[in-house]
């Protein structure tokens, strides 16, 4: 979103209206639907090669500014009396820079999201980061030294000298004398900074696909929004919510609002990511590690790094400092955090998984792909509690079986559910018996072992109260974004009207066939599969 975002800042040396009002959010909102259709279309490897050489040359554009800063703008005040050059902040202007300052390396560990995808030795490893964090450092700083000295100080700027502030490089250009350097230098850095800002609008959108994929992965949100682009093999749902997000976000047009909200996210993500480096020393001391951070000090059994107990002393304390002095990332971020978490909670409950355990679930079921081996990746099995559910947990694990389980590519997932039919009388979160309890347990244990008799299948047990079993299965089916259901067909009857005229019933499991079946057929959004019904002897 703030990538997005600040596109516009730097077009409006073309056309200045776009630095405003609804121009400013069109210019936003087609960047976010570029990057959306661009991502789940899937980026080609190509497309990172030449999104490096943009980068490269606008690194070397900001040190060719830094030096022509220092050259014709430079106030030697701005080093030796900073006061004087741009006034006493507050205490609260102080620490919410310093926080800005830190989301401003954000880009530091956004490579780590492509890290397992690059060959590279150790000691390759260590130039490349020592490389990262000077080319990210210089140009930070000298285009602050210059920026001081060039932009006016005055906080309450408006129209085109507010854009100074908004598009800081653009304004330090600005200030540039003679013209015939200024004016070409501002088209230049102009369309470098829209060409850098629209790769870096992809690469966060990159990074969420990956880190929603990884969530659903490991079931930490609903597997249907990890569930991949039949085509693409991409996380369509998590890009498309994450774009709608985005426009949301630069609806209010305020980048203050999206720096502190990036600020909130960004602390808070690098003071976990510190604590998790130093519990890792500990829990894995002997881990192969082909870089490791410098300036380590034993404690105990592990090491504790420096670095990351700084690290993560300096971005928890600026995670404080953004709750109290930035009321905006203070509420959204606040408010976000408590839906993540309550979504996390609530879906694993439901699904019967432990809150603090990790669950993983083959990377197969999140995509509609299947090979010639396996038909469906993901299957909901009802069960019944007869003798009919070994019958259709072996239909639905020879649709699923993975032939080829050992070649790390993970096996498909059956969903063995029981549904608990409370009838109107009574309410809905009323009371199970203790004998339906057991009942249920039992079923669903023989329906896991049956299942997973079959290599590469995982089968996950649940239990679901309803109404109507039937739309208990479509609805349940559709939240899990399976590819199937397999159920259980009517035993036939010679009596004509079945039940209704005596016809058999077999207890309460009639609800599995007749309407239930019918209802099912019509109107779930996935394949129904049958099983065969048992032939009646004479």
């Amino acid at each position: 979103a703030i990538t997005a975002f600040v596109v516009s800042d730097y077009l409006a040396v073309l056309w200045e209206p776009l630095e405003r009002g609804w121009a400013e959010f069109l210019v936003g909102a087609a960047v976010i639907a570029y990057v959306a259709r661009a991502n789940v279309r899937g980026v080609p490897p190509r497309r990172f090669d030449r999104a490096a050489l943009v980068v490269v040359a606008d690194l070397v554009l900001q040190l060719v500014i830094v030096v022509l800063g220092l050259v014709l703008l430079a106030d030697g005040d701005v080093l030796t009396h900073p006061a004087t050059a741009g006034g006493s902040p507050s205490a609260g202007e102080l620490l919410f820079a310093f926080t800005l300052a830190l989301v401003a390396f954000a880009g530091i560990d956004a490579s780590s999201g492509l890290a397992g995808e690059v060959a590279i030795s150790r000691r390759g490893l260590k130039r490349l980061v020592g490389a990262r964090v000077l080319a990210a450092t210089v140009p930070y700083v000298g285009i602050g030294i210059v920026a001081v000295s060039a932009l006016p100080v005055d906080t309450g700027l408006k129209g085109s000298d507010q854009n100074l502030i908004d598009a800081p490089v653009l304004g330090v250009v600005s200030a540039f004398e003679p013209e015939w350097l200024r004016e070409p230098l501002r088209y230049i850095v102009a369309a470098s900074a829209v060409g850098v800002l629209i790769i870096a609008c992809n690469a966060a959108m990159l990074g969420l696909s990956r880190l929603g994929y990884s969530l659903a992965l490991n079931r930490q949100i609903p597997s249907a929004i990890g569930r991949l682009h039949p085509s693409y093999s991409t996380p369509v749902v998590i890009i498309g919510a994450g774009a709608l997000l985005a426009l949301a976000l630069i609806a209010p047009g305020d980048l203050e609002f999206l720096a502190g909200i990036y600020a909130f996210g960004a602390t808070l993500a690098f003071t976990i990511v510190h604590l998790s480096i130093i519990s890792l020393r500990y829990r894995e001391p002997d881990r192969d590690r082909p870089y490791k951070m410098p300036w380590n000090v034993r404690i105990g059994r592990g090491e504790v790094p420096l670095p990351a107990a700084v690290g993560a002393l300096a971005s928890g304390g600026s995670f404080v400092a953004v709750l109290f002095v930035h009321s905006g990332a203070r509420f959204v971020g606040l408010v976000w955090m408590a839906i993540g978490i309550t979504l996390y909670v609530v879906y694993r409950r439901a699904n019967g998984k432990p809150v603090f355990k990790r669950v993983t679930i083959p990377e197969r079921a999140l995509t509609r792909t299947v090979r010639p081996d396996a038909q469906y990746g993901s299957i909901l099995v009802p069960v019944l509690g007869t003798a009919l559910d070994d019958d259709i947990m072996q239909t639905a694990g020879r649709l699923s079986a993975d032939e080829r389980p050992d070649e790390g590519e993970g096996g498909a997932v059956i969903e063995a559910l029981w549904v608990f039919a409370v009838p109107m009388a009574l309410p809905l979160d009323a009371r199970v018996p203790e004998a339906e309890l057991k009942r249920a347990r039992k079923a669903l244990a023989r329906a896991k072992a049956v299942g997973e008799e079959y290599d590469g299948v995982e089968v996950a047990t649940a239990t679901v109260r309803a109404r109507a079993v039937g739309e208990a299965i479509v609805h349940e089916a559709k939240r899990r974004g399976v590819e199937a259901i397999v159920l259980a067909a009517e035993e036939p009857t010679r009596v004509r009207g079945g039940a209704l005229l005596g016809g058999r019933t077999d207890g309460g499991r009639d609800a599995f066939v007749g309407e239930t079946t019918r209802y099912v057929v019509t109107k779930a959004s996935c394949r129904v599969i049958l099983t065969a019904p048992p032939v009646l002897s004479d």
